[in-house]
């Protein structure tokens, strides 16, 4: 990969006004693959300006002018998925099998979602003698995190594109690589200057100046709960609209029927796929108190059939991103065991023969209640825990004793008490009998999990703001 050393700004590539490197880790050897820059404020205060220039002729596009737009960003993507694929791998270490047939669609979904939802897109409507509008609500901020780099950026990017936005994107500094090709998707599909910028930094530098910035309209930020607590302290100055998809400890409530094993091996494996670093990942399984003797059997099949390595070859699972969290993980397993869980299959330490690159063991813990930091604790990682209930209230209120509330997941043959467990749990989105996420449906998270709406057409209202023009109609 390029080294990145400039930043996206009004349609051109220029030096940081401070120059700062650090190096691009890659994660499966421990090695530099590159070097990004590091921005300051002085930086966002130049891509702000880029932005709301920008927006004074972008802001009152037409529907058609912008569908035109994000049509030419499609064909543009679809041009460069391989070169995407192949910096989702060396970036954050996602197999290679994975960022062609998941990390990278699924931005390109969302492109495609947004320019099939803006022409139906209702921008006004008459109530009485007032007409109601919807207006794009200026510049915004992009804070994005590395595991899921294309769908975190491309669900923000796209509804503000399709809205009349214009943004500055700062992505993870740990995965820079793939927001850079995006800056050229945009470059060659001739998308106007200043309304798409890229300011590479850090949390501390750039996107607490984003946050804090009076020339930003809104900040979008995905990433821990930690940090959007700290991204909304900064942006609380400024009254800015502060949307945000944050972490999770989603609970999976499996019925006791005769689909119980098929249905523990399908969550064990949606829990560990890109190796356990996803938000709404079923990190917590419930289970008939009684059966959770029968996981560890099924777990070691499971996980036998997950191959663990280099993620540019052709396995199941890569490293986590970084020694930060690969100590984070570690740490974790290690005082889960103190506890008094059981690891039924992995623990702590590498998988064997993987001395370099921060490889994790898959790992089922039994033995676990919900009160232990591991139940409690969103991991991040490849690590599931099994927690046994009594009954179906017991199961809904262990689910629902939680901070987060992002996502849940129930399975079984009854469909409809599938459907009414699914209801009653406490969680933006509710995964049915192992229903994949939906594009077309809306995504985001209760309580601690976050605020606002992404993905679909729910995404364009968190950027605009609604105008009543009364007596208009009289």
């Amino acid at each position: 990969m390029p080294d990145l050393t400039e930043f996206y700004i009004d349609g051109q590539w220029v030096d940081p006004v401070e120059p700062t490197f650090i190096d691009v880790i890659n994660p499966a050897t421990e090695e530099p693959s590159g070097t990004v820059a590091i921005g300051s404020a002085a930086d966002v205060d130049a891509a702000v300006a880029a932005a709301r220039r920008a927006f004074a002729t972008w802001g009152s596009t037409t529907v058609e002018e912008r569908l035109e737009v994000l049509n030419r960003v499609i064909a543009e993507y679809q041009n460069r998925m391989g070169d995407l694929a192949a910096a989702v791998t060396e970036e954050m270490g996602a197999p290679a099998g994975l960022a062609n047939a998941v990390q990278v669609p699924i931005g390109l979904g969302h492109l495609m979602t947004a320019a099939a939802q803006l022409p139906g897109y209702a921008f006004s409507e008459d109530r009485g003698t007032s007409r109601i509008v919807k207006e794009p609500i200026g510049v915004c901020g992009f804070i994005t995190p590395w595991n899921w780099p294309l769908n975190q950026v491309m669900c923000k990017v796209a509804p503000a594109l399709a809205t009349g936005c214009t943004m500055i994107l700062k992505p993870s500094e740990l995965a820079p690589y793939s927001a850079a090709i995006v800056a050229e998707i945009f470059d060659a599909a001739g998308v106007p200057a200043g309304v798409f910028n890229l300011v590479n930094g850090d949390g501390p530098g750039v996107g607490a100046a984003m946050s804090a910035h009076d020339g930003i309209d809104m900040i979008s930020f995905t990433g821990s709960t930690r940090a959007g607590i700290e991204v909304a302290k900064s942006a609380a100055p400024t009254v800015k609209r502060v949307a945000q998809e944050l972490g999770g400890k989603s609970p999976n409530i499996i019925l006791d029927d005769e689909d119980f094993a098929a249905n523990v091996a399908g969550g064990i494996a949606t829990m560990m796929m890109n190796s356990g670093q996803s938000c709404n990942a079923p990190s917590r399984m419930l289970v008939p108190s009684g059966r959770e003797s029968e996981i560890a059997e099924i777990a070691k099949g499971v996980v036998a059939e997950l191959t663990v390595g280099d993620p540019t070859t052709d396995v199941k699972l890569g490293p986590v991103v970084s020694k930060a969290q690969f100590d984070k993980i570690q740490g974790l397993i290690e005082r889960a065991l103190a506890d008094g869980a059981t690891a039924v299959v992995g623990g702590a330490g590498r998988p064997e023969g993987l001395e370099t690159g921060y490889y994790v063991k898959p790992t089922v813990f039994t033995g676990v209640t919900n009160d232990m930091e591991i139940a409690r604790t969103e991991v991040f990682g490849p690590v599931l825990v099994v927690i046994g209930y009594d009954s179906i209230d017991e199961a809904i209120e262990v689910a629902n004793d939680t901070e987060y509330g992002l996502a849940g997941y129930v399975s079984g043959k009854d469909t409809e008490e599938v459907r009414r467990l699914g209801s009653r749990i406490r969680a933006g989105s509710i995964s049915l009998n192992g229903a994949q996420l939906d594009p077309s449906a809306p995504f985001g998270g209760y309580k601690k999990s976050g605020n606002g709406r992404e993905w679909s057409d729910y995404a364009f209202d968190e950027f605009l703001e609604v105008k009543s023009l009364l007596g208009f109609g009289a």
